[in-house]
């Protein structure tokens, strides 16, 4: 067999190392260059001259193979010839990559050897009669051994109020599905759906989805459920691999299964002249979209088979999966459904007022002489927008310093907190700052959000479980919730209660702090907490021996109280005496060297040895081990804690650290809700959970039961599960209004109240 490798350009890796065949090497381009663009390949490469072509790295893929990625399709025969793989010299600095890599590479062993990828054959079958639906269900119903199905749904859009349901498939045993056209569905079909429904397990891919498509469109119940994506999260936390597509490319037999329904999507959208987001499933034929449909289904009932044996061996993760994970799914789809209250009036006022702040800053900004001078040389009108155009305005022609703070790519930042810098010097970079927060504030939000609503004035938005490595929850889809901004309430403002109902706002009081007091079993931390009072304070008084009281220490000794604060925040994720140096001098105002805050960390972990004693047991175990687990039972994979690169490798055990912390403070949080939200419907209540950002849940309740479902909120979030100082519960702030800005709209907007 004749072997080709192609990777981007001329590297030291010795490819003999890793395959035992011969092969010939090429490369896109013969010279090196960090960003590989279209102009820069002169490979003259002809892949039928070859059986088989190895694609290594994400540009060689993409290029020669049209494999976008390389992750999913690592090890996998692409048009029987195209191999795409990562690239081994990762792995020394990337160690997580090794198994993934091994296991390719035993898979092109294979091919080399004239294996050819297993074929999978199996009854899939597309139903678009009532009385084939019918019967097909009503054998399901008949045979008493099916404990189990796989339920996925085939929609016209992503939401509920946008589309409809254009399918159901379902499978029962491996190798096996069907897909069930809607046209067909009777009022005897959903019978006998229910009737499945109630009476097995029906396990989803990405649950959330699918429970709200039917149960909106045809109000079914579900009374058990399990979901294979929650699965493989709890088993590999990795971000971006938990799609069924990756799972079953890694996991099954099946392959690049939606091969023929990608091609029919990418030609009708050249043929259509449409983008690929404007293109939806109802626009694919049916018997392409039954296969699909059903293998989907097919793959997720091998996938439970599968994860379930994994998660059964292992308790903890069992325990978190049945406890946690199941119960926040199902939680967060009602939140979801809830939906986030907008003032549509109030929204229209506020856009129309950002238009014209925008416009009124550009024609400040145009009142500079630079202004028109860069247009003028430049041959260009000046986009605020453009960092590489900014540089230019700001250090060439306005030769301003820059401040040293740099990009990841090591140019210049001139992100905020560089402008603010700037604008101490001239006026330009304040009236950058305003145009780019305000223009921000319009098109991001406000021009976003108007579309989005639904007939009642709500966005059903996204929270997610599986988003994060940290086990925090995430937010996306019509709006960003964790991401509004913080000190313009322009959008916050407009997220209105109903009338006779007020916006709540619960958060966790420094529970990140509190969570580390517990696992440290740091007494003094602890006794800070049971002292009361601010918190900054009171550590800075114990810390540097303060004469004053800690509710004085705040007014005469703010920088004391800053390098506390930076030091308590820093320290537990792995900042050293320079970023607390950098913090404490931004924060404070007044310049604090790094050997000052050397001495103050000293002094710091003096007081709070046992803090130190536990990071430190913990960066010992995570070294060692190349995992944690939190108090709760989540499993935090940290492989590459053995890379040969220090920086990757002490960037895990602060991953690691930040995990421990981070996914309790966050999980107090989640089992709190979980919990309320059942109260509430249990008992009636007209309060609706609207949304989890951070460490908090936010509420729209009737005026006259605000106080007794704040009083449940707090005494759920405060229960004791095992994470608890001895007689003093986390503590919780809470916010009551009209808005979600409790108060800062109607300061900053009073002509808009």
């Amino acid at each position: 067999m004749k072997v080709a490798i192609v990777d981007k350009h001329p590297t030291n890796v010795n490819y003999s190392k890793h395959f035992t065949f011969e092969f010939e090497v090429f490369h896109l381009s013969s010279t090196k260059t960090k960003k590989l663009l279209k102009k820069d390949v002169d490979l003259e490469f002809n892949a039928e001259e070859f059986d088989l072509v190895i694609l290594i790295g994400s540009e060689a893929s993409k290029f020669i193979g049209g494999v976008t990625s390389v992750t999913e399709f690592a090890g996998h025969l692409v048009e029987d010839k195209f191999v795409p793989m990562i690239n081994p010299a990762m792995l020394s600095f990337k160690p997580e990559a090794k198994p993934h890599f091994d296991k390719a590479i035993e898979k092109v062993e294979g091919y080399v050897a004239g294996v050819k990828p297993p074929t999978v054959t199996g009854d899939f079958e597309g139903i678009t009669e009532e009385e084939r639906a019918n019967e097909y269900l009503e054998e399901i119903l008949a045979d008493n051994s099916i404990r189990h199905i796989a339920c996925d749904t085939e929609t016209s859009s992503l939401y509920p109020r946008d589309g409809y349901v254009l399918g159901i498939s379902i499978t029962h045993k491996s190798k096996q599905g069907v897909y069930i056209s809607t046209e067909c569905v009777s009022e005897k079909t959903e019978k006998l759906l229910q009737a499945i429904f109630s009476s097995r397990l029906v396990v989803f891919h990405n649950a959330k989805f699918d429970l709200k498509m039917l149960q909106y469109h045809f109000n079914f119940k579900f009374p058990k459920v399990s979901d294979t994506m929650l699965m493989h999260y709890l088993l590999d936390e990795t971000q971006g691999t938990h799609g069924l597509k990756a799972l079953a490319m890694k996991f099954t037999d099946y392959g690049d299964y939606d091969r023929a329904l990608d091609e029919f999507r990418t030609n009708y959208c050249k043929q259509n002249g449409i983008l690929k987001g404007e293109f939806s499933y109802d626009l694919i034929p049916f018997d392409i979209l039954a296969e699909y449909a059903a293998i989907d289904t097919a793959v997720t009932y091998d996938l439970y088979t599968l994860f379930s044996k994994k998660l059964l061996s292992n308790k903890a993760l069992t325990k978190v999966y049945k406890e946690l994970m199941v119960p926040g799914m199902l939680f967060l789809t009602d939140v979801e459904e809830n939906g986030v209250p907008f003032d549509i009036g109030r929204l229209k006022k506020v856009q129309a007022l950002m238009e014209v702040e925008v416009q009124t800053a550009k024609d400040e900004l145009y009142k500079h002489d630079a202004v028109h001078t860069f247009e003028k040389e430049q041959g260009k009108v000046f986009n605020p927008n453009s960092t590489q155009q900014l540089r230019v305005l700001l250090f060439d022609y306005l030769g301003l310093t820059p401040t040293g703070k740099l990009t990841g790519t090591g140019a210049a930042s001139t992100d905020a907190e560089v402008l603010k810098k700037l604008a101490e010097e001239h006026p330009i970079p304040g009236v950058l700052l305003n145009i780019r927060q305000k223009s921000k504030i319009k098109n991001t939000y406000l021009d976003k959000i108007i579309p989005a609503l639904d007939k009642d004035s709500r966005i059903r938005t996204g929270f997610n479980l599986t988003s994060t490595t940290s086990g925090r929850l995430s937010s996306s889809g019509k709006i960003n919730m964790q991401q509004l901004p913080r000190d313009n309430a322009a959008v916050k403002g407009c997220i209105k209660a109903t009338p006779g109902y007020k916006i709540i706002q619960q958060d966790l009081a420094t529970a990140e702090v509190y969570v580390a007091a517990i696992l440290s079993g740091d007494k003094n931390l602890q006794n800070v907490f049971k002292s009361g009072g601010d918190l900054h304070s009171t550590i800075a008084k114990m810390v540097f021996q303060l004469k004053e009281p800690a509710s004085e220490v705040k007014e005469k000794n703010p920088t004391a109280r800053q390098a506390a604060k930076a030091i308590t925040f820093g320290i537990m994720y792995g900042s050293g005496p320079a970023k607390v140096a950098e913090t404490v001098t931004k924060e404070s105002g007044k310049p604090f060297s790094v050997q000052k805050a050397k001495d103050t960390i000293a002094k710091y972990f003096d007081t709070f040895s046992s803090l130190r004693s536990w990071l430190q047991m913990s960066k010992e175990d995570i070294e060692a081990n190349g995992y944690i687990y939190s108090i709760f039972g989540r499993k935090r994979r940290l492989s590459n804690v053995f890379s040969s690169d220090k920086g990757v490798a002490s960037h895990e055990v602060r991953s690691g650290i930040n995990f421990l912390i981070q996914s309790v403070a966050s999980d107090i949080n989640l089992y709190a809700g979980i919990e309320l939200n059942t109260w509430i419907k249990e008992n009636n209540y007209d309060a609706k959970i609207i949304a989890l950002v951070h460490d908090s849940l936010v509420l729209e309740i009737k005026e006259d039961q605000v106080d007794v479902v704040c009083e449940k909120m707090a005494e759920l979030t405060q229960m004791d599960r095992g994470c608890t100082i001895p007689g003093k519960p986390v503590g919780v702030d809470l916010d009551v209004g009209e808005d979600y800005s409790f108060g800062k709209f109607e300061k900053q907007y009073p002509d808009m109240v």
